[in-house]
């Protein structure tokens, strides 16, 4: 029996609208939005009755790798013929292989690895790992910037995620993206962490300039903060190499990875830190734990990731997708000059800037039409965000910009 589309479209909105969340069921009918994932391979995703997409969101990176990628597929079931989900209080074989190869992959002297579960998890851990090493309480992020829905993760996001519960843990604090004078002013002696995603997704993808992170690396060597990079949707190949700091050619103090790394099928995260980052843990070995972070079954689908990533010609054929995307783009720039304000772009991580706060709605819904999945920032909603599989190819990349071409050219219609 197929596990797809046991029961219809309407039966299946009122049970998730009952049990699992009737407010998001209630957005998506009053959008026209009614669109249940069924068969997902590679770059596509199906709705349950057919309706054929190209995912440009893939979950924020959750699918780098596309859908069901059968090599990690392969990996998934050979552990599932061995392992399980581990100890956590004991030292294991494959966390210890999955940690080698990601302080390999990784800059500089990044050669320590704590695992768990998600996104979030990894950065309580890399904020945790910050204070505990310093002593310090003091935590710089970005205004617009999204770093989980957990505890300490929450304190470094936006306003509108943790007002509602308010008061949360003291010590945080906000600076405007890419204002390096206020970063200087808001370091202290109390600082133990500066915090930013290195392209901000839910801020709409600002692009740093090339000397940003190298300043940014300067201010915290130069009062001993501990400089953390999310990597959780910008790392793992998306910016065209290993991880998007990469490209800045800085090495923080912690890089913090999660979604990717998945491969879409096993979830897992990584907070990967320097080694004098390590004293704090091994004076304490046990006072930071995750029951099901780095499961063993779960790092061998991961380390089939890592296989993938590393092999010598799939970094050059992300850069070689993202030249086909920066044409075309630039192309669509010129097209549609009134709503098309900007092409935001390092590697296929890309952000259409456009006229106003309501394009970015306009162009998901745009996307369900023309046949492209793709969602708006949810903290500048004048973008777009184009995030497809890094296995996409040059067929598939011209597919994704003459549907983009379509859904401009609506959109410059209905808002004119």
């Amino acid at each position: 029996m197929s596990l797809i589309r046991q029961d219809p479209k309407e039966v299946i909105f009122d049970r998730f609208a009952r049990y699992v969340s009737s407010g998001k069921a209630r957005f998506f009918r009053e959008a026209g939005i009614d669109f249940v994932c069924g068969k997902r391979e590679g770059i596509w995703v199906e709705d349950i009755d057919g309706q054929r997409l190209i995912n440009c969101h893939c979950n924020g990176g959750v699918f780098n790798l596309g859908h069901r990628h059968p090599r990690v597929l392969e990996a998934l079931h050979q552990a599932l013929e061995e392992l399980d989900i581990g100890n956590h209080h004991f030292v294991s074989e494959h966390r210890a292989l999955l940690a080698e190869r990601l302080a390999a992959a990784s800059p500089g002297d990044l050669n320590r690895v704590v695992f768990g579960v998600g996104g979030g998890e990894a950065v309580d851990t890399a904020i945790k790992l910050a204070r505990g090493n310093t002593g310090r309480h003091g935590v710089i992020s970005a205004l617009g910037g999204y770093h989980g829905h957990t505890g300490l993760a929450l304190a470094t996001g936006d306003v509108k995620y943790r007002a509602p519960f308010e008061p949360l843990a003291p010590g945080f604090s906000q600076i405007p993206f890419g204002d390096l004078d206020a970063l200087e002013e808001a370091i202290d002696d109390d600082t133990a962490a500066v915090i930013f995603e290195t392209i901000p997704a839910t801020l709409g993808m600002p692009i740093p300039p090339q000397d940003f992170y190298l300043e940014v690396r300067r201010l915290c060597d130069k009062r001993s903060v501990v400089m953390i990079m999310d990597e959780v949707q910008a790392g793992l190949g998306r910016c065209g190499k290993v991880w998007g700091i990469d490209t800045y050619g800085v090495v923080p103090d912690i890089i913090v990875t999660s979604k990717g790394l998945s491969g879409g099928l096993y979830p897992i995260s990584a907070t990967i830190h320097r080694e004098w980052l390590n004293p704090f843990l091994d004076e304490n070995p046990f006072i930071h734990i995750s029951t099901f972070g780095g499961s063993e079954v779960g790092c061998y689908a991961a380390l089939a990731v890592l296989d993938i990533l590393e092999e010598p010609d799939f970094l050059p054929h992300v850069r070689e997708m993202a030249g086909i995307f920066k044409d075309g783009l630039a192309g669509l720039r010129e097209r549609y000059p009134r709503v098309l304000l900007e092409a935001r772009q390092r590697g296929l991580m890309m952000g259409l800037k456009m006229a106003n706060e309501f394009c970015g709605p306009l162009m998901t819904v745009a996307g369900f039409q023309h046949g492209i999945l793709t969602i708006y920032a949810n903290n500048d909603t004048s973008v777009s965000q184009i995030m497809p599989p890094l296995i996409i190819e040059k067929t598939e990349a011209l597919q994704v910009l003459e549907r983009l071409d379509a859904m401009l050219a609506w959109l410059d219609e209905v808002t004119s």
